[in-house]
């Protein structure tokens, strides 16, 4: 099975550069050419068109690629608030109402927040504007390794020196 080809280095790779402070750069998100168009207070927006490779046998957007832009956003929108710090996923809830299909917008929204833990939600939307899935996620805040903005070295392998704890 030939192994698909990552979205070229164009608008959605340079919307990530936008995100100050987020010093990660996650293959999976840039492969599936997620482009963060919102970040600030609280909010963000994501545009996501499906590839043919990222379709399920139906036709439609997979699951785990809409869960996976549920979870983007949600993130997204927590670490708007504070982008020095990380987040990791701790909880999520998605419910699928309406299959996706074609270009899609992600609205992420950090309901609340305490020092280390972060209450998101997030809608995808179609090009109609219906509601197609949704979720709820908890996220715990991390800090940054010191004197590393980013938790990746090389060709994306985990740095000895960047450790992720959920304690």
């Amino acid at each position: 099975m030939a192994e698909a080809a990552a979205p070229p280095a164009g608008a959605a790779a340079n919307s990530w550069e936008k995100l100050a402070g987020f010093g990660v750069d996650i293959p999976f998100v840039r492969h599936l050419g997620f482009e963060l168009t919102q970040f600030a207070a609280g909010q963000s927006e994501i545009t996501y068109t499906a590839q043919p490779a990222h379709l399920n046998s139906y036709g439609v957007t997979h699951g785990g690629a809409l869960m996976t832009l549920l979870d983007v956003s949600m993130a997204t929108a927590a670490r708007s608030d504070s982008p020095e710090q990380g987040v990791v996923t701790i909880e999520m809830k998605t419910s699928f109402m309406h299959p996706a299909v074609g270009p899609l917008l992600a609205r992420g929204t950090l309901v609340h927040r305490t020092a280390t833990m972060a209450f998101t939600q997030s809608t995808i939307f179609d090009a109609q504007g219906r509601a197609c899935a949704s979720a709820m996620g908890t996220f715990k805040f991390l800090k940054r390794p010191p004197g590393s903005t980013t938790a990746l070295s090389g060709a994306g392998r985990a740095s000895p020196t960047a450790t992720i704890s959920t304690d």
